[in-house]
């Protein structure tokens, strides 16, 4: 009573196919197998970054680019 037998599986399945059909189940493991990959790849290329390395960071000056804003300015009252 604790375990399905391979009966059992049989007909879940079965009924899994009747209801979504072979097409849309086909499509479903691809994606899943799709998300895998991709998630496989990235912790690949995230583990060959230099963890000592510094972030990056934006030395520009504020009056080379007009789109920059100020977060520490204060407001007018």
């Amino acid at each position: 009573m604790g375990s399905f037998s391979i009966w059992h599986w049989l007909i879940v399945l079965v009924v899994v196919i009747a209801i979504f059909g072979t097409k849309k189940l086909r499509n479903v493991g691809s994606d899943l197998g799709a998300a895998v990959k991709g998630f496989k790849d990235g912790m690949k290329d995230g583990s060959t970054a230099d963890p000592a390395a510094p972030p990056q960071q934006v030395t520009a000056s504020k009056a080379n680019d007009p789109n920059t804003v100020d977060v520490d300015a204060k407001h007018k009252s």
